[in-house]
């Protein structure tokens, strides 16, 4: 039988190789996780002003159709030599409205339109949620949206990332005829027929739903003057 010191030396002498080996590993793989969350980021982006890409070709596809990346604060002033793609909105909204850093996407298409595009990050049942939002050229209508979660639950607030729940947004409002900022109700039971500022809520999913509706409206009101400005709602 071996003796008690011999077991401890041996297994710190375990612990510590086991230890290495996980750091080594981990060192090595994470220049290849900032890529793939990199290639993530641009995919969602992309996505919400309907431009579908691949793993293989996002890089390439971001660069062609994002053709310009600019930064302003909710006065909506363009804040000079910061970076957009690498601002993490999950710190920005933490801190004072007056001080936060809002990104701006602006994607060209190949009809030479234009599409301003805008980063949310919320809160939904269970943890975070976020998305993108793009909209038209008059900086009022939706082009489209793409919408992610870190954990609601599957089949009901979990839905928020599936086309069936994304797709309705386009089209819709976030002012009103006089100007006026609405944003978009997720309505429970269903949008009303024409409503040009709701979309139909997750069923099951009120409180993801909600969440989501909160987290468009406190993003977006962020840049009003911004918007307004460049729309001259």
């Amino acid at each position: 039988m071996h003796s008690n010191r011999y077991i401890i030396v041996y297994s710190t002498i375990m612990v510590i190789l086991v230890a290495v080996s996980l750091t080594f590993v981990a060192v090595q793989l994470k220049p290849r996780q900032e890529d793939n969350i990199r290639i993530e980021k641009m995919q969602n982006i992309l996505a919400s002003a309907n431009i579908a890409t691949t793993v293989v070709n996002a890089i390439e596809t971001y660069n062609e159709f994002i053709t310009q990346t600019l930064v302003v604060n909710n006065k909506g002033e363009e804040i000079k030599g910061a970076d957009a793609f690498g601002l993490d909105l999950a710190l920005e909204i933490k801190k004072p409205v007056d001080q936060q850093q809002l990104p701006v996407f602006i994607a060209t298409l190949e009809d030479g339109k234009k599409y301003s595009i805008f980063p949310l990050r919320g809160k939904g049942l269970w943890g975070p949620i976020w998305g993108y939002l793009s909209l038209t050229e008059d900086f009022n209508t939706i082009y489209g949206v793409t919408f992610d979660h870190k954990g609601e639950t599957p089949g009901l607030g979990a839905e928020i990332n599936t086309d069936i729940f994304e797709k309705p947004w386009g089209g819709k409002q976030l002012f009103d005829q006089d100007g006026i900022f609405t944003s978009i109700t997720v309505a429970k039971g269903g949008a009303k027929p024409g409503d040009i500022h709701a979309v139909d809520a997750i069923s099951g999913g009120t409180i993801t739903s909600k969440g989501l509706e909160k987290m468009v409206k406190d993003c977006m009101l962020s840049y009003e003057v911004y918007i307004k400005n460049k729309g001259r709602i």
